[in-house]
């Protein structure tokens, strides 16, 4: 048993200590180091603070609105104040540290919206998640204030392909986004226009996206693309019809030349000429040329400025100009017509002659080639100005022009015609008809009383013949009363024969004048002697 009574010295006594740290005291460590890796690594993302003006705020939201660049997040707008000027709003925005590359002078800022236009609809993703601003990065200093784009920029910023200036007099309906299209498929766009520096024509610029920047070559033409072009000219009307999006909005086509090879492509901002239309930019361009002056007699309506001159029907040159001169000291009116002949459309076949141009034209005008205006189409009306050879026609120069020499003319066919066509009118006006016509009227009067006189000698004919056989048959019988072989009896007979011939004759007669009165004035026809 044990012994309760039993007594022990306190020193005697150990106590067991266990030196254990609480779990409990690990919770506060654990969240001060995650607080202050957060509160390093924040610090450590947070990149710089950079302001935007924009023109409004519409869309804009503080702590929600955010910055983009190709869809990646880089920063967040984070206050949005009223500038100092009234007009604007200036946007705060808290950048990412990666973002620093991106901030220069010329980096461009934009608010992303919905869209609607002519080449789409852009933007549809911010119905949901809002607007937000997107960001194209450029190139220069470091830089924290920005003022914001009005509209998005014509590119986006990982486009590829080179930029190319035309120069126009004409800008249309052309603008920043004007679509350019090559064999109807669209490959750029117009980036920006300005005045030339001498304010004498207007320069686009224009982008041209991979890998159709290859085929801007040397003698690459661009021309006004109006979605239909219709034309009229000399060889009549000519339709030519673009891309529906050129119809609505205008645009810009261009075709190579199957002359260029690809050592014919040409460097950034190459300077091209942006023509009117389709077949002005078809036109070739030709150094060698000769300017002469031509007068012609007839009018000139329908000879415009552009209107081939041809040589029996091929195409030799153009009309320059067409105006009018009045002499005043001889009150003379006249057109001279100046046109550009080009030789280099003539193929020479015997090269090792060496003669100038204008010897050529000199000889080939002393051997007869003259000018004369010929109409190019009846449906327009248009003339041309046709050369041919007339070695009759005499060469009649009038011409006091101090500029060019003057070509020879001779009128045209159709002034030929017209002419001889008023001499014969002239003619006829100068008839007396009034007389002729009272003359006509009179002589019809008379032919109807000799029909009358005629018709009457008929019945008294007709009566005679009667009475001739009323005798005949009373000769007759009283011949039957003397003896064959008589003398009376011969004569008797011989009597009867020649009236018998007699009365034929005036039967014919009777016969003729029945179906043939007119022959009493006008006398027996040929017809009627046969």
């Amino acid at each position: 048993m044990t012994d309760f009574n039993e007594t022990y010295d306190a020193d005697d006594v150990k106590l067991n200590k266990k030196s254990e740290l609480s779990l409990i005291w690990f919770l506060p460590l654990i969240a001060i180091l995650v607080s202050g890796w957060l509160i390093y690594k924040s610090f450590s993302e947070k990149g710089e603070v950079i302001t935007i003006s924009f023109p409004t705020a519409e869309g804009l939201d503080v702590d929600k609105t955010k910055i983009k660049y190709l869809d990646v997040e880089i920063g967040k707008v984070t206050t949005i104040n009223i500038n100092n000027n009234l007009k604007t709003i200036v946007v705060t925005a808290q950048m990412n540290n990666s973002s620093s590359d991106y901030l220069k002078d010329n980096t461009q800022f934009w608010v992303v919206r919905p869209q609607v236009g002519l080449g789409g609809i852009s933007g549809l993703g911010t119905l949901l998640s809002g607007a937000y601003i997107e960001l194209k990065p450029g190139f220069g200093e470091h830089k924290h204030d920005f003022t914001g784009l009005s509209n998005p920029p014509p590119l986006k910023a990982n486009a590829e392909g080179k930029e190319f200036i035309l120069e126009t007099n004409n800008l249309g309906s052309m603008k920043t986004g004007t679509p350019i299209n090559f064999h109807g498929i669209s490959v750029g766009q117009v980036l920006s226009h300005e005045l030339s520096a001498a304010a004498d024509a207007i320069r686009l610029t224009i982008f041209i996206s991979k890998p159709y920047d290859q085929f801007i070559r040397k003698n690459t033409r661009f021309w006004i693309d109006s979605g239909v072009d219709l034309s009229a000219s000399a060889d009549g009307f000519k339709v030519r019809t673009g891309p529906l999006i050129s119809l609505l909005s205008g645009g810009i086509a261009f075709r190579a030349s199957a002359e260029d090879g690809i050592e014919a492509i040409q460097p950034e901002n190459t300077l091209y000429p942006l023509f009117d239309t389709y077949e002005a930019s078809t036109q070739i361009s030709y150094t060698n040329t000769l300017n002469y002056v031509m007068y012609f007699n007839g009018s000139v309506r329908g000879l415009t400025e552009g209107a081939p001159v041809q040589l029996r029907g091929y195409p030799v040159g153009k009309v320059l100009n067409v105006s009018l001169e009045l002499d005043e000291k001889t009150t003379e009116i006249r057109i001279p017509v100046i046109v550009e002949l080009q030789p280099e459309r003539i193929k020479d076949v015997n090269p090792d002659i060496k003669i100038l141009p204008q010897e050529i034209i000199s000889q080939l005008i002393e051997k007869g080639l003259r000018a004369q205006l010929q109409t190019g189409s009846l449906l327009t009306g248009q003339l041309l100005v046709d050369l041919d050879f007339h070695p009759k026609s005499k060469i009649t120069l009038n011409s006091s022009h101090s500029f060019y020499p003057e070509f020879p003319t001779t009128a045209s066919s159709l002034d030929q015609f017209t002419h001889s066509a008023n001499i014969i009118m002239d003619k006829i006006a100068k008839l007396p008809l009034e007389n002729l016509t009272v003359e006509i009227n009179k002589t019809l009067q008379g032919l109807q009383g000799t029909t009358a006189a005629a018709t009457n000698t008929l019945n008294s004919v007709k009566g005679t013949m009667g009475t001739a056989d009323k005798t005949l048959n009373t000769a007759q019988k009283a011949l039957s009363n003397f003896e064959a072989g008589a003398t009376t009896h011969y004569q008797l007979e011989q009597l009867l024969q020649e009236l018998t011939q007699a009365a034929g004759s005036v039967k014919q007669l009777t016969d003729y004048l029945a179906q043939h009165p007119e022959s009493v004035v006008r006398g027996k026809s040929e017809e009627g002697e046969k």
